[in-house]
This record gives C-alpha cells, structure tokens and sequence, in this order.
C-alpha cells in the first residue's frame, strides 16, 4: 500500500480520536494530540488556543459527532491539510472542517483547525 494512503488513514484515524468523548474530556490525551502552538479558528466565531482547549474540557459536555468526506493534501513532507464535514447530531448541524497536522518529534500533532457552520 501507497505511504500516501496510509498517512490518508492514519490521519483520518487522529481526526476520528478527537471526535470521541474519552478524548475530548480528557486533558492528557489533548495535550498529546495538540501542538503547543496549536490554535483553531472555531465554528462558533472564537479563536481557541491548545490551553483553551484543555481548559474547556473541565466544563464542556460530550458531543456526539461523525466525520465524512475526509480527504488530505500533503502540503510538505511533514506537513498535511486535512479537509472533511462532521455531522453533529448533539447540536444538529453540520460543518465543514480543514486541520492542519505537523509531524514533530516523532509523531503527527494537530498545528491548526477550523470549523465553519454549513447547511449541509
């Protein structure tokens, strides 16, 4: 199989961890997952940081999400873009979502997310 492919899946899969709820409310396994230099331009208007994030996780619920159309673009030998919809079924809405994900010291780490609300 490709690298390609197999960097696609495992990228996907990094995507698919950050959904579930053990991960999201879980400040260990967001640090792991989250460059320090991390930050996300959310759906809801706001810039997050990586310690907005860890911090959110003391206060916020669990959502119940699925991610579709996933696809990546390799934008450096290290560097990937990654583009795919997450179906909210908590909120009931639908956004379109591109990560930025950087490969350092040794493993892939999310460098940058957005989420922008769409009506499909």
């Amino acid at each position: 199989m490709d690298k390609t492919v197999n960097l696609k899946k495992y990228i996907k899969g990094l995507e698919e961890k950050l959904l579930r709820p053990e991960v999201r409310t879980n400040p260990e396994k967001l640090n792991e997952l989250l460059a320090d230099e991390f930050f996300e331009y959310g759906s809801s208007g706001n810039i997050f940081s990586k310690n907005d994030c860890i911090d959110a996780v003391k206060v916020g619920g669990t959502l119940k999400m699925t991610l579709h159309n996933f696809n990546m673009h390799t934008l450096a030998d290290d560097v990937v873009l990654a583009t795919f919809q997450i179906n909210d079924e908590t909120r009931n809405r639908h956004t379109l979502r591109s990560s930025i994900w950087k490969y350092k010291n040794g493993r892939w780490q999310l460098f940058f997310h957005q989420g922008t609300i769409t009506n499909v």
